[in-house]
């Protein structure tokens, strides 16, 4: 696992309130309930990253733990960010025995590209191949 700065600690698990707080102003799930990412904690797996008892920073995986896996909801929050907190959870997540051997990992980013191609990570290159049913693509 990366090195964190002294003072942080990386888990895995995340606290529901914590995440939905970050989560219901972000770009991606504006809006989302507290209830939504209880079961979304429930139906996933989680690291997060805490610092004086409070939970500063998380990511989520979706797996099936055999083919694919889709890493979504990683954040941190300000004040923690550019100290590598997101990148060692990246790296706990891509190390992770239970996630070895995947065929292919997935997310969707706005403007963290440049974070992602550090461990690999590719822009899709036959786009036409994938295909979503995305609420927020078809609201008017």
């Amino acid at each position: 696992m990366s090195h964190l700065p002294p003072g942080y600690a990386l888990l895995e698990r995340a606290d529901a309130n914590a995440a939905h707080a970050y989560l219901t102003e972000s770009y991606w799930a504006k809006g989302i309930t507290l209830e939504t990412v209880k079961r979304s904690l429930l139906g996933s797996f989680a690291v997060s990253i805490c610092h004086d008892g409070s939970q500063v920073a998380m990511a989520r995986v979706i797996s099936d733990f055999a083919t694919y896996a889709f890493l979504t909801d990683v954040y941190v929050l300000d004040g923690h960010q550019a100290k590598g907190l997101a990148s060692a959870m990246l790296r706990h997540l891509l190390d992770h025995p239970r996630l070895q051997g995947l065929a292919r990992w997935a997310l969707f980013t706005k403007d963290a590209q440049s974070l992602y191609a550090k461990f690999g990570w590719i822009e899709y290159p036959m786009p036409d191949r994938m295909m979503v049913i995305d609420a927020r693509l078809h609201a008017t």
